[in-house]
């Protein structure tokens, strides 16, 4: 992977909302069509993930059905990055990931200017989906 890539993922709780944007295109669970939409990613452990605040969300879906998809770098250095998505059901992984999560989105310097406290671990391990990002061949730019 080229370095403006690595430098682009390698976020930190330190990392704007900027940084940390991205859009991602998965194929439509029920329609086969592309679709694009903007998103947060974030680094645990050095593990790239995709998540949100507890609910429903189509792209969850989609990567369920077809885990290929494409994860654009949009801020700083433009890549569109094959990968795949696998979502993380073990809960003691869950639980480690969402704790980075919500200890990044309550820091005292918000990212994001997210109202504060974030939702408690539970309502995140219950309603919030968490997909494990790998990125399979080269970067398109």
């Amino acid at each position: 992977m080229q370095p403006e890539i690595e430098k682009a993922l390698a976020i930190t709780p330190a990392s704007r909302a900027r940084e940390r944007t991205i859009d991602i295109t998965t194929v439509g669970a029920r329609t086969g069509r592309p679709r694009r939409i903007e998103v947060w990613f974030y680094r645990v452990n050095g593990r790239i993930y995709l998540s949100t605040q507890p609910a429903r969300r189509s792209w969850y879906a989609n990567i369920l059905r077809n885990p290929s998809f494409t994860f654009h770098l949009k801020h700083g250095v433009r890549a569109d990055l094959p990968a795949i998505g696998t979502p993380v059901r073990d809960p003691q992984l869950r639980e480690a990931v969402f704790r980075s999560i919500i200890a990044d989105l309550n820091q005292p310097w918000n990212p994001a200017s997210i109202r504060q406290p974030v939702e408690p671990l539970e309502e995140w391990m219950a309603g919030s989906p968490l997909v494990r990002v790998d990125f399979t061949e080269g970067a398109r730019s």
